[in-house]
């Protein structure tokens, strides 16, 4: 599948999109105190919306503008990672012209699918490429590493087999092209350095990087998510979700990094009708 990075100049909007993760491994801990996995990223084709223009002299002023629409995203706005995206690049590039945000938010947030990430990753390229910095793929990549581990991924944003932190990325011949992906989410937050503390690291009994060239049929006995095992425990829920989905005919279920979106890949529309809460985030999508 390929993902089409829009850029309109005209207006300055882009369409930072989302990903799921096929496959999660926390091999251990490392010196620094994160942990190391290794995982495979896909794109999914649910998207952002941000706008950046460029301000006037006449509108100068000592913050930044950002506001937002959508769903809702905790936190100061001042601290969203569309901001600090700016403020690194800001810093080495003191010529940055000052700029307003708007982001209107319909990726789920805090979900295990990178939407702050992507809106991170393509805040930094759209102003790379908008202001003409002349940054490379690889400065990009140090650059985001910065605000956030999966945050790279969005600068290639292409399948990829991650390693390290999630930033040792290598692409690879995967395409889902044909397939639909049911993606739920029923609002559940699950911190993400809870979610690690309550993993026993170590090395799986596979090669995810050979498992996952392989039928995505045989992936259901043969690529796991290292943190459904506690997450579904503490959310039984999210269980119930992933059986639900295997029951509509998904070739291949699973949670999205430490959730707690739960996706479901299907030859064509799911067989039954879900059984899902109407305040949950629903989307089928056409890879």
């Amino acid at each position: 599948m390929k993902i089409l990075i829009n850029f309109i100049f005209v207006y300055m909007i882009l369409f930072p999109n989302c990903k799921i993760n096929l496959g999660l491994h926390i091999l251990h801990k490392r010196s620094d105190d994160y942990h190391a996995i290794e995982t495979v990223f896909y794109p999914l084709p649910l998207f952002d919306a941000l706008e950046v223009v460029t301000m006037s002299r006449q509108e100068s002023s000592l913050h930044l503008p950002f506001t937002m629409s959508g769903l809702e995203i905790e936190g100061h706005p001042g601290s969203n990672l569309c901001i600090r995206a700016y403020r690194l690049l800001k810093q080495d590039h003191p010529g940055l012209p000052r700029v307003k945000m708007h982001l209107h938010k319909l990726i789920p947030t805090g979900a295990g699918l990178g939407g702050g990430s992507a809106d991170a990753a393509f805040t930094l390229t759209l102003l790379n490429k908008k202001f003409k910095l002349g940054l490379s793929t690889e400065k990009l990549l140090n650059y985001a590493l910065m605000l956030g581990s999966d945050c790279p991924f969005f600068i290639i944003n292409q399948p990829s087999f991650a390693q390290g932190r999630g930033e040792m990325l290598e692409p690879i011949p995967l395409s889902l092209s044909g397939y639909r992906a049911v993606i739920i989410n029923p609002g559940i937050h699950i911190n993400t350095s809870n979610a690690f503390m309550n993993i026993h690291p170590e090395k799986p009994g596979y090669s995810l990087k050979v498992q996952i060239l392989k039928p995505v049929e045989e992936w259901k006995e043969g690529i796991t998510n290292d943190f459904e095992k506690w997450a579904f425990e503490q959310y039984p829920e999210l269980g119930k979700i992933k059986t639900d989905l295997y029951k509509a005919g998904a070739v291949y279920a699973s949670m999205s990094g430490s959730g707690s979106t739960v996706f479901g890949l299907f030859k064509g529309k799911p067989s039954i009708e879900m059984e899902k809460d109407p305040d949950w985030f629903y989307r089928e999508l056409d890879l």
